[in-house]
C-alpha cells in the first residue's frame, strides 16, 4: 500500500485487542500519538461503554460495562504510518476487515451504534414527488411535505382511500421520483 492509495478522509474503523486490553490500548495509543506529532491523523478513540444497573442486596449500584469487549473504534486517516502504529499497540490483533486493507465503519453502521451523528444525504425536499419501497405502502407514490432531519424521517403525503394522509416514513424508505 502507498500513500497515493489512501484518501485524507478521517473515518472510523474497528480494532480488535486482546480482551481486557482495550483501555490500556487506548492509554498506549494517545502517548505514541502525542510522541511521534500525529495528532492530525487520529481523530478520536472510543472505548464504547454504557451504564448498566444493578440492585445487590438493596443496593443500588451503577457500573460501566464495554459495549464491544475486545474492540476499540478509532476515527483515523489512514495511512502507512498511522496504519502501521495501530496495528504495532502492544494488545492489537489487528483491523477488522477483510484481508490486510483497514474497511471503514459505513454511515449506516455508525448511526447505528449511536455514537456520533452522521447526517443522512438524501436527494428529495419538500415538494417532490416520491415513490414508497418497503413497508405496507410499498409501490405508493406521494409528495414530501416534511423532513424531520434529526430523526431520519419523512413525512409524505399518501393518497388512500380518496383522501390525502400524512405519512411519517424512514428516509431510506422514500426515492425521488424523476
Amino acid at each position: 500500500m502507498s500513500q497515493k492509495d489512501y484518501d485524507m478522509i478521517p473515518r472510523w474503523y474497528v480494532v480488535h485487542t486482546y480482551s481486557g486490553y482495550e483501555n490500556k490500548v487506548k492509554t498506549d495509543l494517545e502517548k505514541t500519538i502525542k510522541n511521534r506529532e500525529l495528532e492530525d491523523f487520529f481523530f478520536e478513540i472510543i472505548v464504547p461503554m454504557e451504564e448498566q444497573i444493578e440492585i445487590k442486596d438493596g443496593q443500588k449500584k451503577t457500573n460501566l460495562k464495554k459495549v464491544f469487549p475486545g474492540y476499540v473504534l478509532i476515527k483515523m486517516i489512514v495511512t502507512e504510518e498511522s496504519w502501521y502504529i495501530v496495528r504495532n499497540t502492544r494488545g492489537v490483533t489487528g483491523f477488522v476487515g477483510s484481508g490486510t486493507d483497514p474497511i471503514p465503519l459505513s454511515d449506516e453502521e455508525i448511526r447505528k451504534m449511536g455514537f456520533e451523528d452522521v447526517p443522512v444525504k438524501v436527494d428529495y425536499e419538500v415538494d417532490d414527488n416520491v415513490k414508497i419501497s418497503g413497508g405496507p405502502l410499498d409501490g405508493y407514490t406521494g409528495i414530501v411535505k416534511e423532513l424531520k432531519k434529526d430523526k431520519n424521517k419523512v413525512i409524505v403525503l399518501v393518497s388512500m382511500f380518496g383522501r390525502e394522509t400524512p405519512v411519517e416514513l424512514e428516509f431510506s424508505q422514500v426515492q425521488k421520483l424523476d
